[in-house]
């Protein structure tokens, strides 16, 4: 019996000795992590000491004594009886109301020791944490209800229609940009659909459950921009909330924000912008606090900041700050073999927005729109459907149901239109005869008629998409 029992108290040891072993190599976290750590066995006796930068006692001086004989107010002996823990329980030492805790160590169901730690030195440090909590907590109720009047993305890649050759590279070249933090400048005309780059761009990114904060730089007046941009502190300036205003960078932190139309931003402003671009940190209008900026930046704009440079318009050192990664989207009447998709998708999306029954375009149609070279882009194609889809009483739109001027095009015989002049409409005349031609003598056969016209088979399909030309229609050899 006593064999056994003298086997157990030197595996206890041994266990005491281990765990020792492991504190020594983790002394320089217990050091830096905590404010202290101390060691006991059963006896209530220290094996391991790491107080000595908290009360200047060092560990060659406490070996082998008992806790009760070095720390003041202790309770380790008492937790090595009890076996029951103690977490953040206050104790004074030297003066100082300290959180300690207390955690017995058991093995095989018997108490071998306890280790106690200081996560507090002083009960202040306490209560200035609790404080630094109580102010980041006010701080999210006062700007939650302003923070959830925000919209997440809302579009992905999957929204970019097209069959476009240019636009699947740039929707190749937007999914890469989404994987890294780089900044992206998007250019195209207005209404060919820079923002469906931009949203599709944060929601493939690792940031998209973060904030996409979109701002446009031309509607807001000079003198308001700053305090848009980066927010401002309470009396700031007269008019200011007392509170003082949350700016859009702040609300993007961790997120990603849009600058839309930045070619119309003051040049005052820009030179501000590429600071806070470079240093990642800025200032709240009357603040003194630097703000840490964590921050995917996307830019748009549907001018030529180049043209800008050249007219002292538009800083050359933020154009090259923003111009990262660069897509420049092209406009309709250069994707014209895009317009049956789009047109498409715009009628299902109407659809269900206007609570209206499916409606179709009539065939003859599709030359009609190809022939129009759309200075309003996609934004212009929709607003013509909706009217279209308002006027048509019947289930097939018709057109008849399109604005005047575009019911007359080259081609298309509407009993009102003269022959036009215009060099694109003469061409565009030109490729629908020659095409309905070939077909007429390949027999409707696309991939002769290709051949017969020097052009790829898969040419052919997008330029019969575009101007509406179905093979019923074709009378063949």
């Amino acid at each position: 019996m006593g064999d056994q029992l003298s086997g157990k108290l030197k595996d206890s040891k041994l266990q005491l000795k281990k765990l020792k072993e492991s504190m020594e190599m983790l002394e320089e976290l217990f050091d830096n992590a905590y404010h202290g750590m101390v060691l006991v066995d059963r006896e209530g006796r220290i094996v391991k000491w790491n107080y000595e930068k908290l009360l200047g006692i060092k560990e060659e001086d406490v070996l082998n004594k008992h806790v009760e004989e070095v720390i003041e107010n202790t309770r380790m002996h008492i937790v090595v009886k009890t076996g029951e823990k103690e977490l953040g329980e206050i104790q004074k030492i030297q003066g100082h109301d300290m959180i300690a805790s207390r955690i017995p160590i058991i093995k095989d169901g018997e108490i071998i020791g306890a280790a106690g730690t200081v996560l507090f030195k002083d009960l202040r440090e306490l209560k200035s944490l609790a404080q630094k909590l109580e102010r980041l907590q006010n701080a999210v109720h006062k700007y939650k209800g302003e923070i959830e009047r925000f919209y997440k993305a809302k579009y992905s890649f999957d929204n970019i229609i097209t069959q476009n050759k240019q636009m699947l590279y740039l929707k190749e070249i937007a999914r890469k940009a989404a994987e890294s933090n780089s900044t992206v400048l998007i250019q195209g005309e207005s209404g060919t659909g820079k923002e469906f780059f931009a949203h599709a761009i944060h929601n493939a990114s690792l940031r998209k459950y973060g904030a996409f904060v979109t701002i446009n730089c031309a509607a807001i007046p000079k003198e308001l921009l700053e305090a848009e941009l980066f927010g401002y502190e309470g009396g700031a300036f007269t008019g200011a909330k007392k509170e003082g205003k949350l700016g859009k960078f702040e609300m993007a932190n961790g997120g990603t924000i849009l600058l839309d139309e930045i070619g119309a931003m003051p040049l005052e402003m820009q030179a501000k912008l590429l600071r806070v671009l470079e240093s990642r940190e800025f200032e709240r209008v009357g603040g003194n606090n630097r703000i840490q900026l964590d921050v995917r930046v996307i830019a748009s704009t549907n001018e030529k900041l180049r043209e800008a440079i050249m007219k002292n318009q538009f800083r050359q050192d933020l154009y090259y700050r923003l111009n990262v990664i660069r897509i420049d989207i092209p406009p309709l009447r250069e994707r014209l073999e895009d317009i049956p998709l789009l047109a498409e998708d715009i009628l299902k999306r109407l659809e269900k927005d206007l609570m209206m029954e499916t409606k179709k375009l009539a065939p003859e149609i599709f030359p009609l729109l190809a022939a129009y070279h759309w200075p309003g882009n996609i934004r212009e194609l929709r607003n013509i459907l909706e009217r279209a889809v308002n006027v048509a009483t019947g289930k097939i739109i018709e057109p008849r149901h399109l604005p005047e001027y575009l019911q007359i095009a080259p081609g298309v015989h509407t009993g009102k239109e003269k022959d036009s002049l215009l060099l694109k409409d003469i061409i565009t005349r030109a490729e629908i005869d020659a095409i309905r031609r070939a077909l007429q003598e390949s027999g409707g056969n696309r991939t002769l008629a290709a051949k017969k016209l020097g052009i790829h088979r898969t040419a052919i399909y997008k330029k019969m998409e575009a101007y509406g030309i179905q093979l019923s229609e074709i009378d063949k050899e």
